[in-house]
Parts: C-alpha cells; structure tokens; sequence
C-alpha cells in the first residue's frame, strides 16, 4: 500500500484533535504553500490515523498543505535509496532505516535540523538528542540532521499463560542476565512434556536478515561489559580486551542456546516480523524484540493481550543494570527538498509537547516519547498498572539507563550492521564448526576495515 485515503479517518480521533487545535504553528500567516512528506506505516492503524491527524490540525491552523504517502516500512528502505540517488526528493523522510539517516548525513546529503531542534531542546532528553546527532564527512563537524520524535527499547515478552501451564509463575523468573535466559529452556521442556511438541524456550534474532539481530546483539554485548566497543567520539575498540572478551561469551551463549534446541532451526533465516508471529502462534514462551509492537497487535482481544508480560532488561550477571539502546523513528530533510520553509515549520510544529504527546497516545504508545515531560504530565496514561505492557515499557525508556544506537556514533557501525557481521560470526560457529574466539577475530577485522573508510575528526 503505497498511499492511505487523507480524509477518510480524521473524524476517527476528535480528542486528538481538541488537543493538537491550541497550538500554533510558527509561520500560520504566510502564504498557503505545499510540502511533500513520506510517513513510515504504523504497526497499528491507530498510528495511520493519529498521523493524519496530526497533518489536518496543523493544515487548519496554517492554510499550508501537507501532500503525504503513507509507505510500509520494507518499501521506504527502497524509497527513500532511490529519491536521494536520482535527486528527485520529497520535503520530509521519516526514515524507513535509521542507518540511512547516519550514511546520509555523513555524505553531507541531509538539511542540519538545528534550529528545528533548538525550538524544544530543552524538553528533549539526552539520549533522544544523541540519536539525531550524525557526523557530516565534509563539514567535519556533527549536527541535528535528524529529528528524533519517537523512541523505542526492547523489552522481554513472555506468555503468562504457558507460565502458569507449566507450573511457574512470574516471581520465578530470575533477576540476572544468564540466569533469566537459563528459566526459559526447563519451562519449554515441562510444555513439551504436556504435548506442546512444537514450543520453544525464546527467540533473540541471530539472524543475517533485517535489523533486529543487531539490536539483540548489542545487548548481550552490554550485559557481558562490551558496551564500549563502540564509543560516541566514533571510535572502535577491538583491542580492548575486556570487550573481546564480551563479545566471545555474546557470541558463545547465542550459538550455543540455538544449538541446545532453545530457539527454533528457522530461526537463522528470520525477517524482523517471523519472530511476532512465532510468538503470536505461541511457539515462543519468551521473545526480546523492539517496541511492544507484539503486544499492541493484539490490542482489541483484551485477554491475549493481557496475558503477555512485558519485562524490562535483567540485571548483569553481577547485579547492575544493564544499558537500554534507545532507537528512534526520526525525521530527516533530504537537500534539494522543494519546500523547505514549510517542512521545517510543520516539523517545528510537530515536537511541540502536546501535539507529539498526542501523536504517540493515539498511536496507542508503541513509541516513546522524546521528552520525559510528556509521561510526567500524563502519568495515568504511561503508567497505567492496568496497562501493564504499556507501564513496563514506559518504565524501561523513562526510568533505566540508555544508550543512542551506537550507529550514530559512527557510519562505519551502520556499514558493519548492513553486512550484519555479528550475526554472520554466530553462524559461522553454528554452521561452520568455528570456534567463538575465531569467529569474533574475523568480526573484528572486518569492523576495523570498514572503520578505516570513515574518519571522524573530533573538534
């Protein structure tokens, strides 16, 4: 589905509506004037309408004119290579792939977004503002090339039902990294000793497909002392024995919980939708996947969806806690946008606090927001204990420790995910018969050679 009907489900959010309508947009007296946006598909529908929304409240205030596509997030991968490539490019991009926004901004092919930024730097936080924050290669210098509005971790999800089944109970569950994965395989084994043949312990993504492997990895990497292979000042740290070491044990257990029989054989091969639908099917008693995206498709069949507990990260194996990294679906200006007056203005007019706040409530709080503020003036909302899925993850984003994808870091870290090669080094031990020390030698290579490509200087 390339573009959705503009007008047909604006009526569906009228409280959206009521609370977008007071605020003003910056330039409302100039003339009426068109920009283009590309807007990613929500998961939910709800997401759709609450950004058609968002486009007619600001269109009424204005007298400007928002000509938008709404694109599934596959197609703008696709979408958005090709505008910049042939220079035929819409006014506004919410990327389809972060690791396109960093390449982009380092190929000086991005709009700096600073003053856009500064209108609510304040309000924003920290972690929120380091994920828009990419290096430009020929200006030297970092800048906001990306608008980052709204925000994801990666929670555990669990079946409270086959807990229960399998005689367990959510107190059961251990606090530490090794021991909470190690719950899992007996709950799994005591299910197929009750004739479900077919269920699994968890699935984290080792795949050499999509993106969600990466993120999975990242944070093993974390929980094991590796967090600082890559650095913000754009640096690698393969020599660093503290984190080769992290790196072994991630790449170790991953390989070796695939092998046991924990996480099913397709998995290898796994897009970044097959584990929902694992999990959907309840094939899965645990999944660590972005977003709670698993659990707001089940949103209008109230006992499913009350019946998935949502976890934040366990603590390390030594009882501290462990980094979150905080993605974000952004915003981005391509050069050469046709109307950059106007994106501008509607993007300013986007992060302001009630209009975002009420974006991401009627997109039902798949995404976090940006700003603390906004669950700090809507806590019934956010931390509903009715909504349990909602509060966890909210707690997990808002409360625990974060971390910027490290790609933003670096563009080489977007390259070295793009090849995927953290996962291929955890094949390589399943399927090749290497030894974890060889295969993340060969990981480190091939990072240090693609980080050679992309000096940062730093000011």
């Amino acid at each position: 589905m390339e573009k959705l009907t503009r007008r047909s489900l604006l009526r569906a959010s009228a409280g959206l509506a009521a609370a977008s309508a007071i605020v003003r947009p910056y330039i409302a007296n100039a003339a009426a004037t068109t920009a283009t946006v590309w807007w990613v598909q929500g998961f939910a529908h709800e997401e759709d309408i609450a950004f058609q929304q968002m486009v007619a409240e600001y269109e009424k205030a204005s007298g400007n004119t928002i000509d938008y596509s709404i694109v599934p997030f596959a197609a703008m991968r696709e979408k958005e290579v090709a505008a910049v490539t042939s220079g035929l490019v819409p006014d506004i991009i919410d990327l389809g792939d972060y690791f396109f926004g960093v390449l982009s901004a380092w190929k000086d092919q991005l709009v700096d977004l600073t003053d856009v930024i500064e209108t609510q730097k304040a309000l924003f936080m920290p972690t929120a503002l380091q994920t828009g924050y990419a290096y430009n290669s020929v200006t030297k210098k970092r800048g906001y090339y990306m608008i980052p509005n709204r925000m994801t971790v990666n929670p555990f999800h669990v079946w409270k039902s086959l807990l229960d089944k399998a005689g367990y109970k959510q107190s059961d569950i251990p606090k530490t990294w090794d021991a909470f994965f190690g719950f899992f395989p007996p709950v799994a084994e005591k299910l197929r000793a009750q004739g479900m043949r077919n269920v699994y312990a968890y699935s984290v993504m080792i795949s050499a497909v999509g993106f969600d492997a990466i993120v999975a990895i990242d944070h093993f990497m974390i929980a094991y002392g590796g967090k600082d292979l890559f650095t913000p000042d754009g640096k690698l740290h393969t020599d660093d024995p503290k984190v080769r070491d992290a790196a072994v044990k991630m790449v170790t257990k991953l390989a070796a919980a695939f092998k046991s029989g924990f996480m099913p054989s397709a998995i290898q091969n796994w897009n970044d939708n097959d584990d929902n639908n694992a999990f959907h099917s309840k094939l899965l008693v645990m999944d660590f996947d972005g977003t709670i995206s698993t659990e707001v498709a089940l949103w209008k069949e109230k006992e499913q969806y009350n019946d998935i507990l949502t976890l934040g990260l366990p603590l390390d194996n030594d009882g501290k806690p462990v980094t979150s990294v905080m993605g974000t679906q952004a915003l981005v200006v391509p050069k050469g946008a046709p109307n950059l007056t106007v994106a501008k203005d509607f993007l300013k007019y986007s992060i302001q606090p009630t209009v975002l706040a009420a974006l991401l409530k009627a997109g039902l709080g798949r995404r976090l927001p940006p700003m603390k503020s906004i669950v700090e003036n809507d806590t019934a909302y956010w931390r509903d204990p009715n909504n349990e899925p909602l509060a966890a993850y909210t707690r997990q984003g808002m409360d625990g420790p974060t971390i910027a994808p490290y790609e933003v870091f670096n563009p080489a870290r977007a390259q070295v995910s793009t090849e995927h090669v953290f996962p291929l080094a955890i094949l390589n031990v399943i399927n090749k018969g290497v030894t974890p020390e060889a295969a993340v030698d060969t990981a480190f290579k091939r990072s240090e050679a693609i980080f050679a490509e992309y000096p940062i200087q730093q000011s």
